[in-house]
């Protein structure tokens, strides 16, 4: 990936960066994001006799609420200011099945899109939970065909306009090279404006890791979360920005491969690898190189802050486990213009 770009942009920081701020401030974790803060108020909690566990996807309505999904089929909606759940919602089918629910976005009426890694698909919601139907999706990208178990649409996201809907295959898919991952679009079509399948891209990630989740940036780049886990070690949860424009389309391409001739993968620039952010005297249940890092599964951007950076917030999935922990990130990021 971009690693080595990274490196030669890292030489120095720009302006409005993370590390400005008040004299003494240690809280950058590279040169372009920094950690305001984190919060561990939610875990092993419950809200309405339902535990605030296993969240899986977070995203930012139109009103400013931030609603969260979890693997076990619930919707959360958190205040945006104290983050403390103040409504909470069942997800299922209309037979009644739940999802296991991995990312949501929010589209322009207020419906609802949400990814289950176990089929996998994309679905449409109702604010109030009621099933609308389902997004196509190719063939290809389905269990049983080349797509692995539990390791398919872990993250979606609208980008900017809200005209193309981007969700993203945990892992790789068979046939395809180990570190890469490929991105389906959909994109509005006719007066309904209904999604209809696009393009669909790869990008090559980090030997190990897996993407967890994917959001949108208000120019129409995406950041994407890289996470693995090596027992022993830890979790390892890095932070990359990512440009779709002038990658090819891969959708009739059943093998993709790193460095493969005549294609273009997505590009990728390492923003922040989390071990390195300082751990703000953060504790854990597990062996971390950085005791802040654990099961990082979700991103969003929540605002703007001054110079045109943006902040973002990153959760954790503590898989329902009394070794995890169920964490929300506060940070900010300067993205730097590289493409």
């Amino acid at each position: 990936m971009a690693a080595s770009l990274f490196t030669a942009l890292a030489v120095v920081a720009p302006s409005g960066s993370a590390q400005d701020g008040p004299p003494g401030a240690t809280r950058a974790c590279s040169p372009w994001v920094r950690i305001d803060d984190f919060s561990d108020q939610l875990d092993k909690t419950t809200f309405s006799s339902v535990p605030v566990s296993e969240l899986s996807g977070v995203t930012e309505d139109a009103a400013g609420h931030l609603l969260v999904v979890t693997d076990d089929s619930y919707e959360f909606e958190l205040d945006a200011r104290t983050r403390q759940p103040v409504a909470v919602m069942p997800m299922a089918y209309s037979d009644g099945t739940g999802l296991d629910a991995e990312a949501i976005a929010v589209d322009r009426d207020g419906t609802r899109l949400i990814s289950d890694e176990t089929q996998p698909s994309v679905n449409r919601f109702t604010p109030s939970g009621r099933y609308l139907g389902s997004l196509p999706v190719p063939d290809s990208l389905k269990v049983g065909q080349r797509a692995t178990e539990n390791l398919t649409f872990e993250g979606i996201a609208l980008l900017a306009g809200k005209h193309v809907l981007v969700a993203s295959i945990e892992g790789a898919l068979k046939e395809d090279g180990s570190t890469i991952r490929r991105l389906q679009t959909w994109e509005r079509t006719g007066r309904s404006g209904s999604f209809q399948l696009g393009s669909q891209y790869a990008l090559q990630s980090d030997p190990g890791l897996d993407i967890s989740d994917i959001t949108s940036t208000p120019d129409g780049r995406l950041l994407v979360v890289e996470r693995g886990y090596t027992a022993g070690v830890g979790n390892t949860v890095r932070l990359y920005l990512a440009d779709l424009r002038h990658a090819s389309d891969v959708s009739a391409t059943p093998t993709v491969l790193a460095g493969q001739e005549g294609l273009r993968l997505v590009r990728t620039t390492l923003l922040a690898d989390i071990a390195d952010c300082p751990s703000l005297d953060a504790t854990t249940r597990q062996p971390q190189a950085n005791p802040l890092l654990d099961n990082i599964e979700g991103v969003t951007v929540t605002g703007r802050a001054p110079g045109g950076r943006l902040e973002l917030l990153l959760l954790s999935d503590d898989n329902g486990h009394s070794t995890q922990i169920t964490r929300l990130y506060s940070l900010t990021a300067h993205l730097p213009e590289v493409f």
